[in-house]
């Protein structure tokens, strides 16, 4: 078993784990680089469905089927550490902080502009002068739609047939069959 001061625990196994991790590692930034190279190629086929559906496979972690939309500009950080379900749609001026693993279910939409982010920086001065960072998971379940604009926290979990109203910032776990919606994001109808 590996520890946060283990040697041999890389600040990429770290980061998938939960940890506390090295945001600034060499490793992880060249990740980041390769993620926007990956991101670039995905722009260029968009008018070959064949390539563009190898493409998204090779930007993101996995892909359920081949329907998968992401109109770009998009950002991911490192993009292999998010998961789609079938028939996935996102709009343009998408941004997925996906240091810690995002899992997206089946018939999701995300509207322009929508920001899912998994880092979580320390609030304690000292401890953020470190530059120690952690990245715990985001959860997206199956038939979800979320409004242009959107923020959806880190560790949050969204249930299935959820809408998250336009401008929304989720900060706390979602259950499944309602309308969320305001900062903070509060269910103003069940479904």
């Amino acid at each position: 078993m590996t520890t946060d001061t283990d040697p041999l625990c890389s600040e990429e196994e770290k980061m998938l784990a939960g940890k506390e991790y090295d945001g600034f590692d060499p490793h992880l930034a060249s990740l980041r680089t390769q993620t926007r190279q990956r991101v670039a190629r995905l722009s260029h086929m968009r008018s070959s469905p064949s390539q563009y559906a190898a493409a998204v496979r090779d930007l993101l972690g996995s892909v359920s089927d081949d329907n998968a939309v992401i109109e770009t500009p998009v950002y991911f950080d490192y993009g292999r550490n998010t998961h789609v379900g079938k028939r996935f749609y996102m709009h343009a001026m998408c941004v997925i902080l996906d240091s810690g693993r995002v899992d997206i279910g089946h018939d999701v939409v995300l509207g322009p502009g929508v920001q899912v982010y998994t880092p979580q920086h320390p609030l304690d001065l000292v401890a953020r002068a470190t530059k120690v960072v952690t990245a715990p998971s985001v959860s997206i379940g199956n038939n979800v739609r979320v409004g242009g604009g959107a923020i959806i926290l880190p560790g949050v979990r969204i249930g299935n047939g959820v809408t998250v109203g336009a401008g929304s910032v989720v900060t706390k776990d979602v259950p499944n069959n309602v309308v969320v919606a305001g900062n903070p994001a509060r269910i103003v109808k069940h479904l």
